[in-house]
């Protein structure tokens, strides 16, 4: 057994029952052996003991993103990034960049326009020019097929979506002057003489046309979620992070990536997957059945590890039935969604699989608070009150709701970084004075003790966001977003760790830096529960253990020599 690793002369905030601060705490293997005093734990530890002197640092339990989606966070970085461009002659520079590095023939698929995350641009940026034509492309990459793909929408939270192709695209596609759109939502744009200029636009935040008309272009490889995955868990770690729930549902193909990560050991945060399911033609028909052959390894806790677990499964009710089903036509390719079009089933069809994942003990996640009466009417004929089914992204929640969720046990997983950040202003306008409190109301979740985790959503990736969006309910623009609803610091350090811990059913072995518990700790640069509170967003990782291996990013340096 290896010798114990003692941290100390820090500030150790515990997160435990009584929010006890120590200053030192020690590790042997994969947990923790001892909190306390430094003299105390030294003396515990032994002489052989490995030391790192924090020289006041501030050490948390490791955060869990209750709605990471960390698998887009490194698929980006497979795709040339055109994110230095400016202007239209600035991509078609990019381009013909990378047309000189390919060999020819071979396809050019590119990130979209603008930088990331959000990819921000002008409202007019079609009109504007900002984005070539086909035959721009052309001249840029005359012997390559090019695809620009568009935004994931929600990344920027407005339509239109936007794609180019050149002509070779084009022609590998088969997209022609008598090529019909697949959706009213899809515009193939055309010159005054009706040939299409290699331009897409989408009038929906999630694409189609990826999955549709530009279907030859190539899509993900299981390589590349692989590295992305790799290269994504760093960046969470960096900021703190060191278990996700991907509440949102993922892929067969994103499990694989997922598996592969594990099988490399190379995983350097702690995975619970929920499954995004392909119904396709069963969902009319056997679905009840498929749902038995999987509650083997669905239901409960599912299959898997400490480190990688797949439970439960998605649910939505299909509001865009003719988009979805166009979207799923592309199966088992999801593109950036990572997660299964074809999930979403007529609401008809989805409550009787509800009422068997209820009586199968299957967990059952969703986001659309649609999905509340259907769960409701589960638990009326199989209790799930202590299945701990999942709600996530709710913005606004009044008493009687709240009520609700309270009553069957659901956890729910907030969106901050959209609700109270991005879109705080609109829901304040929305609500007026009298529903402001409705708004993400967290004061109210956890005095009605319904538990509570923070998600990302990968918007950015960082907890630290949502943790200050808790504390100080501002928007980007300063307002004030339900200010009555505001939790302690000490509060949402809370939910970033023991309440995503029990998101998990993970409660009894992390969430805390106590004796017994998983070593999953942070060195942070700040001390969230005393630096100023706007700095609290932008607060980051020194040093991240996970399972109790350091691991290494370039802030390591400020710690470990």
């Amino acid at each position: 057994m290896p010798a114990p690793l003692v941290l100390h002369r820090g500030k150790i905030i515990t997160c435990n029952d009584r929010d006890e601060i120590a200053s030192a705490v020690a590790i042997q293997d994969r947990h923790i052996v001892a909190v306390g005093k430094d003299e105390d734990v030294l003396a515990a530890a032994g002489p052989g003991a490995e030391r790192i002197d924090l020289a006041g640092k501030t050490v948390l339990p490791g955060f869990t993103d209750g709605h990471a989606h960390m698998d887009r966070e490194g698929l980006r970085r497979h795709l040339p990034s055109l994110s230095a461009a400016r202007s239209k002659e600035e991509v078609l520079e990019l381009i013909a960049e990378e047309a000189r590095k390919a060999p020819p023939g071979t396809w050019i698929v590119t990130q979209p326009i603008g930088q990331p995350p959000e990819y921000p641009e002008p409202e007019n940026a079609l009109a504007a020019g900002l984005y070539p034509t086909r035959t721009d492309l052309d001249r840029a990459s005359p012997h390559h097929p090019v695809y620009i793909r568009p935004i994931w929408g929600y990344w920027r939270n407005r339509t239109p979506l936007i794609s180019v192709a050149n002509s070779r695209a084009l022609e590998l596609a088969g997209i022609g002057p008598d090529t019909v759109s697949p959706s009213p939502d899809v515009e193939i744009e055309r010159d005054e003489r009706g040939v299409p200029t290699g331009r897409f636009v989408e009038h929906t935040l999630v694409p189609i046309v990826e999955h549709t008309l530009m279907r030859a272009a190539p899509g993900f490889t299981l390589e590349q979620r692989a590295a992305g995955l790799r290269h994504a868990m760093a960046e969470y770690n960096r900021y703190g992070t060191t278990a996700v729930f991907e509440g949102h549902g993922v892929a067969d193909e994103v499990i694989r990536a997922y598996e592969t990560v594990h099988a490399q050991g190379a995983a350097t945060v702690r995975a619970t997957l929920v499954l995004s399911p392909y119904w396709g033609p069963r969902g009319s028909g056997d679905a009840i059945e498929l749902l038995r052959e999987w509650s083997a390894w669905l239901a409960r806790r599912g299959r898997g590890d400490d480190l990688l677990r797949v439970q439960g499964i998605y649910a939505e009710i299909d509001k865009d039935p003719l988009n979805n089903q166009l979207r799923a036509s592309n199966h088992p390719c999801t593109g950036w969604a990572g997660f299964q079009a074809g999930a979403a089933l007529d609401a008809g069809l989805l409550a009787p699989l509800l009422v068997e994942a209820a009586r199968a003990r299957i967990r059952v996640a969703g986001i659309w608070p649609d999905l509340l009466p259907l769960f409701e009417a589960a638990h009326r004929q199989h209790a799930i009150d202590d299945q701990r089914w999942v709600l996530g992204h709710q913005p606004v929640l009044d008493a009687e709701t709240v009520a609700r969720i309270r009553d069957l046990g659901l956890v729910l997983t907030t969106h901050t970084n959209r609700h109270i950040y991005k879109d705080g202003d609109l829901w304040v306008q929305r609500r007026g004075p009298q529903g402001q409190d409705d708004i993400v109301p967290l004061r109210r979740l956890l005095d009605a003790n319904v538990p509570v985790a923070f998600g990302s959503d990968n918007l950015p990736v960082s907890l630290f966001g949502p943790i200050w969006h808790a504390v100080a309910r501002l928007s980007r623009n300063g307002t004030q977003v339900a200010p009555a609803q505001a939790l302690s610091r000490q509060e949402a350090l809370r939910i970033a760790t023991r309440g995503g811990a029990y998101l998990t059913f993970d409660e009894d072995v992390r969430g805390a830096i106590a004796p017994g518990k998983l070593a999953d700790l942070v060195v942070v640069n700040a001390d969230p529960l005393t630096c100023e509170e706007n700095d609290i967003a932008s607060l980051h990782s020194l040093l991240t253990i996970v399972d109790g291996r350091i691991i290494a990013h370039p802030s390591c340096k400020e710690i470990v020599p």
